[in-house]
């Protein structure tokens, strides 16, 4: 049973190969800023973020599990696709990529609890079958140490780390030290929920264990 990651994100291709998959990785071909403002348009306003994460996971997972089944007809597995946003105080928040706006970021989480929402979508790509897919959202709740000294901050998002994660954190490397507690499934914060694609994978009719590598 093969498995394909649509994401180029380290984290993500980490988590698998922890959990014993070693997956192909596509690259999404998704404006997600044009899914984003077409998604608001339709809706009058901005999406919730459990919504937009989805949406922009199912967006990334069909453009690769469509593009796979062109271009590789003998693949038979499933294809993955996530998506992450930060929630705190009613502000969602992506990734920040300027050093500026993760230092302000970081300031205004110091003490305070957030939502980490991670959208997941999986389609079982078969040769000679329609495409099916299954969707779940996952969210965890992170809370960040109050002691966190400007002078940390400055160091943390020195190292670069912080730029071109969702929510400007990460809890698997430099930025766990500054999390205090994690409530909900680990592998959420750090990309996707490993929890809830073995899930998903099952309402596809795909064991887990079978994704072995």
């Amino acid at each position: 049973m093969q498995v394909c990651l649509a994401s180029t994100s380290p984290a993500r291709l980490m988590l698998l190969r922890q959990a014993g998959i070693e997956p192909l990785t596509r690259a999404p071909e998704t404006d997600e800023d044009a899914v984003t403002a077409q998604a608001a348009a339709d809706r009058g306003g901005d999406l919730p973020p459990d919504e937009l994460v989805l949406l922009l996971a199912r967006a990334k997972a069909a453009d690769v599990a469509l593009r796979l089944a062109e271009q590789e007809p003998d693949f038979d597995g499933i294809v993955i696709g996530g998506d992450s946003m930060f929630a705190l105080d009613g502000q969602v928040y992506g990734k920040p990529y300027t050093a500026e706006a993760a230092a302000a970021r970081w300031r205004g989480m110091r003490g305070a609890t957030g939502i980490l929402h991670s959208g997941h979508s999986v389609f079982r790509v078969q040769p000679g079958h329609e495409r099916r897919e299954a969707t779940a959202v996952a969210e965890a709740s992170v809370t960040f140490a109050d002691d966190i000294t400007d002078e940390e901050i400055a160091a943390y998002v020195a190292s670069g780390e912080p730029l071109h994660v969702a929510g400007a954190f990460t809890v698997d490397s430099l930025g766990g030290a500054f999390i205090t507690r994690v409530d909900g499934d680990p592998s959420t914060v750090v990309g996707m929920s490993l929890s809830t694609i073995r899930r998903l994978a099952r309402e596809l009719g795909v064991s887990w264990t079978d994704l072995w590598s």
